[in-house]
């Protein structure tokens, strides 16, 4: 017991503490801190630049509040990680309030954003990955950021220029990020998961905003490179699409948060929802979590509630069959295990019935297309034959049409989620004691990468979803998106994911010796 929790006090290295070696502090002056995390021993590089001709933005003074708690009595909180949630609905992360945490983070992104859009653009280059940059927000504010009614707090922003690539690269104008994370309060989801994590959400639902630890954060930033590089190969991809990588130092605490893509839209109800792992030991939701309005059901409920899986039309199944194994095999290539499918399931029949027993709404709005590329799941495995401007959204709403064993029509969101976690020696010693406790040791979640993608793929192409073995009418929604792809081909065949630096190509990872996936498209 000894050494497991001396290796668990090793592994708390903070990357956000990289660099505070500063002991004193100009709150007028705006500090880029350059940190070379490849060396043992950072080198830090602190100078100050004068009136940056940047305007930054100021999020609205009113917060959503937080979800209201369930059951809590005076005095009781419900604890999950560093995640509080007191009896008045308060929610608290490392003692720092929801409402501070939003403004803060709205704060810092506008003033990152704003000041890196005055800076010529340039090619990424190596030591881009590896640069912090950060700025200090007093609340009465100074000469370069504005005053606030929050806590002081420092605001730091890693590979900035890397990350600015990354939004180019999938058509995120700088406008319109900061429209989105700035310009309207950040909505906390209410079900964020058993993580400890909190999750935000942008209005218009075109990112996630998530709390990370110190290892997940470090574990980026080791990652970006190679992210760099697969994304400049494979732009169609269902892995996480990060835009952003950022940390709020406040009350000494640091607070690592990400931008990432958003997966299930909030416009749309998802009438099932999984977290699919391809492992079966303990792989059951709840009854706590069942009881919830929105629960998130797991392997074992998947095979029982879904006995048939969830049947495509020859071409989707085949586009989203070679999109994961290329995906499997460059988690597999980073070491990384213990992701999971997120799927969510929009009943079109379920989703008729209910809007004819609701009032009648003419004034509702429509689901809105999300603007970032290869955002939605139809798009990340075919996101090079569209074009979005021609393309019918109203049909599909983004989602992958597909039928269950019933006939009835489903829309399919899925993305790959939670690749932050390597197999380090706390994994390794996590699988081997499950592995003694179970009678089947392959049957666990965590596992070697190369046996994790593997029986992940397995359980995604067989069991999850099944190849039709013929196109019946059923598909017409699939049908109506291929004309409407075929028209954007005929109406702007040169369409390029970005007119300066031109589509990347959209080449595979490189064979890997000893890999073991099947061909893309060999399920049933």
């Amino acid at each position: 017991m000894f050494v497991f929790f001396s290796l668990l006090c090793s592994s708390t290295k903070d990357t956000g503490r990289r660099g505070s070696t500063i002991t004193s502090e100009v709150r007028a002056s705006y500090t880029h801190t350059y940190t070379y995390t490849h060396t043992r021993t950072p080198k830090i590089t602190t100078y100050n630049v004068s009136n940056p001709q940047v305007k930054p933005v100021s999020p609205l003074l009113c917060q959503m509040p937080s979800p209201t708690a369930q059951g809590l009595g005076p005095g009781q909180e419900k604890k999950i990680g560093h995640r509080r949630v007191d009896a008045s609905g308060e929610t608290t992360y490392k003692k720092t309030t929801s409402s501070a945490l939003k403004g803060a983070i709205q704060l810092g992104i506008g003033y990152t954003v704003g000041n890196l859009s005055s800076k010529p653009e340039r090619d990424v280059l190596m030591q881009d990955f590896y640069v912090v940059e950060s700025i200090f927000f007093p609340s009465e504010g100074s000469n370069l950021t504005p005053a606030h009614h929050y806590p002081d707090f420092r605001f730091k922003t890693y590979a900035p220029v890397a990350f600015r690539y990354f939004r180019e690269l999938f058509g995120i104008r700088p406008d319109d990020y900061l429209y989105s994370l700035c310009n309207e309060p950040l909505i906390e989801l209410s079900n964020p998961g058993a993580s400890g994590s909190i999750f935000y959400v942008t209005r218009d639902d075109e990112f996630i905003i998530k709390t990370v630890n110190a290892k997940e954060a470090e574990f980026l930033q080791k990652l970006l490179p190679g992210y760099y590089m697969n994304l400049n190969q494979n732009p169609r991809t269902l892995l996480p699409k990060f835009f952003g990588l950022y940390c709020v130092q406040c009350g000494g605490k640091n607070i690592r948060i990400v931008v990432m893509n958003n997966v299930l839209p909030r416009a749309v109800r998802m009438h099932l929802k999984f977290d699919l792992k391809g492992s079966t030991y303990k792989r059951r939701a709840s009854k706590k979590e069942r009881e919830k309005s929105n629960p998130t059901f797991k392997d074992l409920d998947f095979i029982s509630d879904v006995p048939d899986g969830l049947t495509l039309d020859q071409d989707t199944y085949g586009a989203l069959l070679k999109t994961l194994q290329r995906d499997c095999l460059v988690l597999e290539s980073f070491k990384i295990m213990d992701y999971s499918l997120l799927l969510g399931v929009h009943n079109l029949g379920q989703a008729g019935r209910e809007s004819q027993g609701s009032p009648a709404g003419g004034d509702e709005k429509k689901p809105v297309a999300q603007r970032a590329l290869y955002s939605t799941a139809m798009e990340s495995i075919q996101g090079g034959k569209t074009c979005r401007d021609t393309l019918d959204h109203d049909a599909t709403m983004g989602g992958i049409p597909a039928v269950d064993g019933k006939g009835e029509q489903l829309l399919l969101f899925i993305g790959i989620i939670d690749i932050l976690q390597s197999y380090r020696v706390i994994k390794k010693l996590e699988h081997s004691w499950k592995s003694l406790i179970s009678s089947d040791g392959d049957t666990v979640s965590v596992h070697r990468p190369s046996f994790y993608a593997d029986r992940f793929y397995k359980f995604c192409s067989t069991t999850v979803f099944r190849k039709s073995c013929c196109d019946p009418e059923v598909f017409s929604l699939q049908e109506g998106a291929r004309r409407g792809s075929a028209r954007a081909q005929k109406q702007c065949p040169n369409t390029t994911l970005h007119r300066e630096r031109g589509e990347p190509g959209e080449r595979g990872p490189a064979p890997q010796s000893g890999s073991r996936l099947p061909p893309a498209g060999g399920g049933r």
